[in-house]
């Protein structure tokens, strides 16, 4: 059982409450009971109905909610509470699948939607009085954290290959590390490898984005690298370091960054090939240049801000080998409260470019001094103009 007002608040217990006084049958689905059932954090709260899309936005409609067409090609309603989305997606089967996409039908069957999904442990229903239904025999998974295709590995790849993605994704995630990768699906994966080529880069993206999240997420990428998947993904990236990268960031309390993680893979273009933005990218650049020169703690700190330069730390802590040192974090920490305390203002004899180049000048020498040096300090002498 579930308890449903304490996992899912009053707003979704309303909405169940809602579709069922209109005489349809309603379920919690997916993450958000996997999540539940598992004690994690909740996800987004997904339902379930043998209600048809137009019969949910009347029902929901009638009732003052507000209801948005969000996939109606594949049953999905999303209603609107107090700000709060759901969406509410008719019970489906598939028709047609081509390895990126379904054309699916309505059905009024649990087990025909449960046999359309990915991994047996997301193929869970809690009613809206906390019962869970396990019409695919997900539960013992569940318990025993192990990730598994739902029936023929293969054929569940070969409806979105994306899934090869996801299942190493979900093993970083919610598998347990002591018992393995479940070998069928891995074998499944690494037979369906091609399939990777025809998926967006975007979907590639924010998979590996979510992968390299997870707390620990070495185990998974080991596999994906000695099965061929990581390869297909970033070419040129390797795995070997990630685990003691994960080691450093738990000696330095560094929470997991997926940025940080796919300095140390390495591999050509990845910017591209995972479709980062503007910002992941530079970001990413930085990292990789910083983590490869010698500009020293307290200079990292000035330059990049504290986050980035305990990243830097981070990564140069991995290719040492060395452990972390506390006080080159500390010395990182004091450089990212510095402001330089000469600006153009003090130099008036300058104009142009000279400006530029004695802030510069007078920049690094302020910086070589441990930023001790005043404003009055530095204007002496030579270093006035």
């Amino acid at each position: 059982m579930i308890d449903v007002a304490a996992t899912f608040g009053a707003r979704a217990q309303h909405l169940t409450q809602l579709l069922a006084a209109g005489g349809a049958q309603v379920w919690f689905v997916g993450g958000c009971v996997r999540n539940a059932l598992m004690g994690l954090p909740g996800t987004d709260i997904d339902l379930t109905t043998d209600a048809t899309p137009d019969q949910v936005t009347a029902l929901v409609t009638a009732a003052g909610l507000r209801a948005v067409p969000t996939g109606i090609a594949h049953g999905t309603v999303t209603v609107v509470i107090d700000g709060q989305p759901f969406e509410v997606t008719t019970l489906r089967r598939d028709v047609t699948t081509d390895g990126r996409r379904a054309t699916v039908a309505f059905t009024d069957r649990v087990e025909e939607d449960a046999a359309r999904r990915d991994f047996t442990m997301n193929a869970l229903y809690a009613t809206p009085d906390g019962t869970v239904l396990d019409p695919i025999g997900g539960l013992p998974d569940l318990t025993a954290r192990i990730i598994r295709f739902i029936g023929d590995p293969e054929a569940r790849i070969a409806e979105d290959y994306l899934r090869i993605l996801r299942f190493f994704r979900f093993h970083a995630c919610y598998a347990d590390p002591e018992q393995g990768i479940e070998p069928e699906g891995l074998a499944a994966c690494a037979a369906h490898l091609e399939g990777i080529a025809g998926l967006s880069r975007e979907r590639i993206g924010a998979e590996m984005k979510k992968l390299l999240s997870a707390p620990d997420p070495a185990p998974a990428l080991g596999a994906m690298a000695r099965c061929g998947a990581l390869i297909h993904i970033l070419p040129g990236a390797g795995s070997l370091s990630l685990a003691v990268l994960v080691h450093v960031e738990q000696a330095m309390a560094l929470p997991p960054d997926h940025l940080r993680r796919l300095a140390i893979l390495g591999g050509e273009e990845v910017a591209e090939h995972l479709r980062l933005s503007r910002a992941e990218a530079a970001r990413l650049e930085r990292l990789t240049t910083a983590m490869n020169d010698d500009t020293p703690p307290g200079e990292l700190g000035y330059r990049l801000g504290a986050v980035e330069a305990l990243d830097v730390l981070a990564l140069r802590a991995t290719l040492s080998g060395r452990e972390s040192e506390p006080e080159k974090a500390d010395q990182a920490r004091i450089g990212a409260r510095q402001i330089l305390p000469v600006t153009a203002a003090d130099l008036p004899g300058l104009v142009g470019p000279a400006i530029g180049a004695r802030l510069r000048a007078l920049e690094a020498r302020w910086i070589a001094s441990g930023f001790t040096m005043t404003k009055g300090t530095l204007l002496e002498g030579d270093f006035q103009g």
